[in-house]
């Protein structure tokens, strides 16, 4: 990150909710005091289920990576967001962050998502659009490459970067997937988010900056916007 992409972030951005906080609002819109809250993809530490302590009476992290440590108030599951050792309808939401693009077999996950949602239980989940200049640059460059290329724009760790797939990234797809698992679509939003991939450089991160205030000035360009929010429905 330079100190001058650092300036044009808060410039150009400083006021913007980050998707990730939508997420969580998007979320708590439908959970009470004594919901059942699943995070599908939940990372190590679980740091967006930390966020819903007390607000909820259960929370559920599920993920393929080892969890290292227990954390207070959260029970941990390394499994497959296709595979959940949980009961049917006995999760009042899901959400999963930034975990969709990585799906290589949506139809199970949907199923999956259905069979554990009470009726009426939500499935909400924040990922990257297939659309978007980096999804496309993404599915171009072989997954291998992809830890040491995020290690270096945005300083991740490689071990926390997985293959992507993009099956499941866009409105079309995930009609076909919501009609397949029985689900409603109840809200589709495209989000934008500053240029993150091109921190490393700020003459980069300009023309990236004015890229994107484009598209979110043309109601028509939505579709090109980093993010789509979705929520779906398990019928009551």
């Amino acid at each position: 990150m330079t100190r001058l992409a650092e300036e044009y972030l808060e410039r150009y951005f400083g006021d913007d909710p980050h998707p990730y906080q939508i997420l969580v609002e998007a979320t708590e819109q439908h959970l009470g005091p004594d919901s059942v809250l699943l995070d599908g993809g939940c990372g190590r530490t679980a740091p967006v289920l930390k966020t819903f302590a007390g607000k909820v009476r259960r929370r559920i992290g599920v993920d393929l990576v080892e969890f290292t440590t227990p954390i207070d108030g959260i029970e941990l599951i390394r499994t497959d967001m296709g595979e959940v050792p949980l009961p049917d309808n006995s999760v009042d939401v899901v959400m999963a962050r930034s975990v969709m693009e990585h799906v290589v077999d949506p139809e199970k996950v949907y199923r999956e998502m259905w069979r554990i949602l009470k009726p009426g239980g939500h499935f909400i989940f924040l990922t990257g659009n297939l659309w978007d200049y980096s999804a496309l640059v993404a599915i171009l460059v072989p997954n291998r490459f992809h830890p040491w290329i995020v290690a270096k724009t945005q300083g991740r760790k490689e071990e926390d970067v997985f293959p992507v797939a993009y099956k499941t990234n866009s409105y079309g797809a995930v009609s076909k997937w919501a009609k397949v698992a029985n689900f409603e679509i109840k809200a589709f939003r495209y989000l934008g988010q500053y240029p993150a991939y091109f921190m490393f450089n700020g003459f980069l991160f300009l023309l990236a900056t004015a890229y994107e205030k484009l598209i979110r000035r043309y109601e028509c360009l939505r579709f090109l916007r980093g993010w789509i929010l979705v929520t779906l429905r398990k019928p009551a």
